[in-house]
C-alpha cells in the first residue's frame, strides 16, 4: 500500500528525535498530577449518570481524550503545514505513483499512530493509580483512536487553509478553551443555554465523554451517539483535506 511508504518516511524521521515526540504527552500528564489528584484532594467529587466519582476519576479520562488529540492534532497541522508549504514533500511525493488520496491516508494513519502511543501511556498511568473502575475501559484505547481520527482528518483540512506560521495563534485559540472547557475539570451543566450546546457540539467534549463512560462504566446510547459523531466528522475532515490537496498540489 503506497501510503505505508510515507507511514514509514515520518517513522524513520522521529527515530531519532523521540523527545519531541512525545512533548505532547507530558501536558495531559501534568493537568491530572496538579488539578486531578492535587485539587482533587479538596473536593469530594462529581455526580456522573447517578454515580459519585472521586475528583481525579472525573478528569482523568477528559486527560486521556485530550492526550488522544494532542498526538493527533499535532503532526496534523505543525508538521503537515511544514511539509507542504516549507519542505515541499507532497510535490516530490506526488511525482512518484502515490496521490493525494495516499498522503491524506499516510498523514492520517501517522497521526492515529501517534496519538494511540500517546493514549496507550495515559492508560497505563490511568490503570497503576487505579482509575480504570469498568471492564468497558478496555474499548477505551480505540475510543482515542477514533478521536485521533478525528483531530487528525480536521486538523489537516485546516492546515490546507493556512498561509503562515502566524495563522497558527488561531489553531492555539481554538484549542485552549476545547481543553478547559469540554467537560474536562467540571460539568458543562455548569453552563447554560447557547455556550452549554456549542461545547457539546465539540468533538473533544464528544471524546471526553465518550472515554469517561468506559473507564466508569456508565456506557449507554449516548456513547453510540458520540461514536458516530466523531466517525462523522473525522471522515469529513479527511474528505475536505483529500479535495484541498488536489487544489493546492495538482493545480
Amino acid at each position: 500500500m503506497n501510503a505505508w511508504r510515507l507511514v514509514s518516511r515520518n517513522a524513520l524521521v522521529y527515530r531519532r528525535e523521540w523527545a519531541v515526540f512525545l512533548t505532547g504527552f507530558a501536558e495531559p500528564v501534568f493537568y491530572l498530577f496538579s488539578i486531578g489528584v492535587g485539587v482533587g484532594a479538596l473536593l469530594g467529587g462529581f455526580e456522573v449518570d447517578g454515580r459519585q466519582i472521586p475528583y481525579a476519576h472525573f478528569v482523568a479520562p477528559a486527560m486521556l481524550a485530550t492526550s488522544a488529540m494532542n498526538g493527533a492534532i499535532m503532526d496534523a497541522t505543525f508538521n503537515i503545514f511544514f511539509r507542504l508549504k516549507h519542505a515541499r514533500l507532497y510535490d516530490a511525493v506526488l511525482a512518484t505513483p502515490m496521490t493525494t488520496r495516499d498522503i491524506a491516508m499516510a498523514e492520517t494513519t501517522w497521526a492515529l499512530l501517534r496519538g494511540g502511543i500517546y493514549s496507550a501511556g495515559f492508560l497505563l498511568i490511568m490503570l497503576l493509580m487505579g482509575y480504570l473502575t469498568s471492564w468497558w475501559a478496555v474499548l477505551a484505547l480505540p475510543a482515542c483512536l477514533l478521536i485521533g481520527y478525528t483531530f487528525a482528518g480536521l486538523g489537516m483540512w485546516a492546515t490546507t487553509y493556512l498561509k503562515s506560521w502566524q495563522d497558527f495563534e488561531y489553531v492555539t485559540l481554538l484549542l485552549m478553551p476545547l481543553v478547559l472547557f469540554s467537560g474536562t475539570f467540571f460539568p458543562i451543566e455548569a453552563l447554560g443555554g447557547t455556550l452549554r450546546w456549542i461545547i457539546e457540539a465539540t468533538p473533544l467534549y464528544r471524546g471526553v465523554v465518550l472515554c469517561r463512560e468506559l473507564t466508569t462504566g456508565t456506557v449507554g446510547l449516548a456513547s453510540l451517539v458520540s461514536v458516530v459523531y466523531l466517525a462523522a466528522l473525522g471522515t469529513l475532515g479527511m474528505w475536505g483535506a483529500r479535495r484541498r490537496l488536489d487544489a493546492l498540489l495538482l493545480t
